[in-house]
């Protein structure tokens, strides 16, 4: 598209401009990235797509990005002209012009391909590693990734970062962390023709949106425009009397060939789930997945990315700035999630006994691998969904798994006393997802209001991320990670499923050579395998009803959770913190050793406090700060402070305090001396959550004043207790008189 010359003996890549004034795209990624989830520069990673164009100005040649997000929308020049010069466009680079012939001319490109265009620097310095720079002399070109494809040209650099006292991420992964070489790709991308229909955005319709300011829009409608996210999708031929038509230009994606089997195949099973939902909007082979080169443009593509630590998939794409139209998905998904899910089930199952001691002798026969693989076909079309548009709907695991665009947890279910997980992960994309292929992709254009109109006949329900993920959430429908439609009868459940797994963990959680040591790794996620039960439940508690409404459109309004509801669910989460709940087996406390040379801590283990020995009060500690961390949370408690003035029959904060120090506070007498150490780990947990709140300037001053009176009088009674009972009476007296300090 922009014709590339590579020149050996310089080093240089010369780029040859034949059209200026035109727009064009200008993305940058990683090609080869860092490896590190905590530091964020991973391999395929994008940065935003960009508008630009060349402006050739006497001996130079400009690259300058318009500000398209501030537009007239207009026929008037002078009207779209007046909104341009208004607001600030950016010169991205300057070229010096090196020989022009027929209107075309040559410019030197090496300083615009080499250079920190990731902010690869400012990314290492503002996560706590160090200060880096560019080193010139140790960065270059890569001459074998300079292509040309009809859509796009690429170039890549590798460009090296020095640093004399890097951060412990970047020693952990680097190869020398004092000078860290990753490649960032340029592209550059033909913009598409006229021909896309840019499509309203709803905020019920499921879709990411994109806005931009429109400065002609009449008066008295929004100045803000949005429209969905979405790849250009349309019929070859007129449809047929079924509504169908064979697609024009299928949309294709690719999938990374360093994927390993049976990963790639259960990668490939999830990506083409999203063909039946194609197929609902009227479009035959509308989408597929094949193998081609990954750096073209017309294709969209599946990356199989490693880290040195678990870390988060991502769904992103290319989008024309201009309209919302995705001309490229890019999907990045963890290798070690694979693994992490395949560690999750050792520790529920226990698997390793008899003539598996040793492992499984085949994947059929291998439960592990059977649920990692079933996570990652869901996870395949969850990030796919992304790339097609589709932002994360957090109410799907409330109706029977209606959309792949939830974060779910697997469904565990006790059969006869035995795990079963035969249904832990849901197959094919559900309801929800239909319909929100049909709202965006449908060629009639009726399609997406009477979509709206069947989700809300339906009772289909959508809650995305500003919904579920604050740790005080309202929302009883919204969460991630989480199973079922009751969600307080959903912990109960969990906690029965723990426990269970619970006592019979032990040797046959890992398989025969490894170190007991190493029993702590699958220990962690099944003790803490309630956590986002947890969370779920306590959107109950000082919750409220709601839904993406607009007037006049009949949906339901908002409501706050029945009293019934708000207690059962606290009920269910005080049920977590009891010492019988948080106790792991006699045989578990005195199974794991210290860990043997070679096989070092990690931050996937419980920050013991009894230095090499495993801490058998740790993970107890864990547990009880994880729900009282929700239950205290500065938004929830000030909603349970405020809804007893809307109906007097719903739970107040102090009703809230009240049951939870009473309960942690029942039955004096532990069973035994672990049992007891338990009962204190809670109650000192509990009285760090109280000061915790009590400070926290942003609940509000009643709840604030409330959480200080209950401390005062737990100080009252822990005094006459024993000497831990005391000695939190001591700290909580001491807390309370500390110096006064505006807030």
């Amino acid at each position: 598209m922009w014709p590339l010359y590579w020149d050996a003996k310089e080093g240089k890549v010369w780029m040859e401009i034949a059209e200026l004034d035109a727009d064009l795209l200008y993305v940058t990624s990683l090609a080869a990235g860092l490896g590190s989830n905590d530091v964020g520069l991973d391999r395929s990673k994008l940065t935003g797509t960009r508008v630009v164009r060349f402006e050739r100005v006497g001996p130079r040649v400009l690259m300058v990005q318009p500000n398209l997000d501030y537009r007239a929308e207009s026929d008037n020049p002078a009207e779209r002209l007046a909104v341009a010069d208004a607001f600030a466009a950016s010169v991205v680079w300057a070229f010096d012009v090196a020989a022009e012939t027929g209107g075309r001319v040559l410019v030197d490109a090496t300083p615009f391909v080499v250079r920190d265009a990731q902010g690869v620097a400012q990314t290492l310095k503002g996560t706590g590693q160090g200060s880096f720079s560019l080193d010139a002399k140790r960065s270059a070109l890569v001459p074998t990734m300079l292509k040309a494809f009809p859509q796009n040209s690429e170039t890549e650099a590798r460009p090296t970062f020095a640093s004399s006292s890097p951060g412990s991420e970047v020693r952990s992964v680097a190869a020398d962390a004092e000078a860290v070489t990753v490649r960032v790709r340029h592209s550059l991308v033909a913009l598409p023709d006229d021909g896309y229909t840019p499509r309203a955005f709803h905020p019920a319709s499921g879709y990411f949106a994109m806005s931009y300011a429109d400065y002609a829009a009449p008066i008295g409608e929004d100045l803000t425009q949005r429209l969905i996210t979405r790849h250009r999708l349309e019929c070859a031929a007129p449809p047929d009397a079924s509504g169908t038509c064979d697609a024009a230009d299928p949309i294709v994606y690719y999938l990374d060939p360093g994927t390993p089997e049976p990963v790639r195949s259960a990668l490939l099973d999830g990506a083409r789930w999203w063909a039946d939902a194609f197929e609902a909007a009227g479009f035959r082979n509308g989408y597929r997945v094949d193998s081609v080169d990954p750096l073209d443009v017309r294709y969209s593509t599946i990356q199989w990315v490693h880290r040195s630590t678990r870390g988060w998939s991502y769904g992103a794409s290319v989008v024309d700035p201009r309209t919302g139209e995705i001309l490229k998905g890019h999907v990045s998904l963890g290798s070690l999630r694979v693994r992490q899910d395949y560690l999750i089930a050792e520790g529920l199952l226990s698997p390793y006994v008899g003539a598996n001691v040793d492992g499984f002798s085949s994947e059929a026969s291998d439960p592990m691998l059977q649920l990692a693989l079933a996570r990652l076909r869901q996870l395949s079309a969850h990030e796919v969904g992304h790339t097609i548009g589709l932002a994360h709907n957090f109410a799907g695991s409330t109706q029977d798994r209606s959309t792949v665009m939830d974060y779910p947890a697997p469904l565990v279910t006790l059969v006869d006393g035995e795990l079963d997980l035969s249904d832990a992960y849901g197959v094919g994309v559900g309801e929800w997802d239909v319909q929100a292929v049909r709202y965006g992709y449908a060629h009639d254009a009726g399609i997406p209001a009477q979509v709206l109109r069947e989700n809300r006949e339906r009772g289909l329900r959508y809650l995305s991320d500003t919904d579920a993920r604050p740790t005080g959430a309202a929302t009883p429908v919204g969460a991630l990670w989480d199973n079922g439609t009751d969600a307080a009868q959903a912990l109960r459940d969990q906690m029965a499923i723990r426990r269970n797994a619970l006592d019979r963990f032990g040797e046959a959680a890992i398989r025969t050579g490894r170190p007991l040591a190493t029993l702590e790794e699958a220990l962690v996620p099944l003790y803490l395998g309630h956590r986002y039960q947890v969370d779920a439940a306590a959107h109950l508690v000082g919750g409220v009803s709601y839904a993406y409404v607009e007037r006049g459109d009949g949906s339901q309004r908002m409501a706050p959770v029945d009293a019934a509801a708000q207690n059962d669910a606290l009920d269910a989460l005080l049920s977590t913190v009891t010492p019988d709940a948080l106790a792991l087996p006699a045989s578990v406390r005195g199974l794991i050793p210290p860990r043997p040379p070679g096989y070092w801590g990690t931050r996937e283990l419980f920050d013991g406090r009894t230095g090499l020995t495993f801490d058998p009060v740790a993970p107890a500690e864990t547990g009880a700060a994880l729900t009282f961390g929700y239950l205290l949370d500065a938004t929830r408690a000030t909603r349970l402070a405020y809804q007893p003035a809307l109906d007097a029959s719903l739970p107040s904060f102090a009703d809230v305090l009240g049951r939870t120090t009473a309960t942690i506070g029942s039955g004096a007498q532990a069973d035994d001396a672990y049992h007891a150490d338990l009962r204190r780990s809670v109650w000192t947990e509990w009285t760090r959550a109280l000061m915790e709140l009590s400070s926290n300037t942003r609940a509000a001053a009643t709840v604030r004043a409330t959480t200080d009176a209950h401390l005062a009088q737990l100080a009252t009674d822990l005094s006459t207790g024993d000497d831990h009972a005391r000695w939190l009476s001591n700290r909580i007296t001491r807390y309370l008189a500390r110096d006064y300090a505006p807030d």
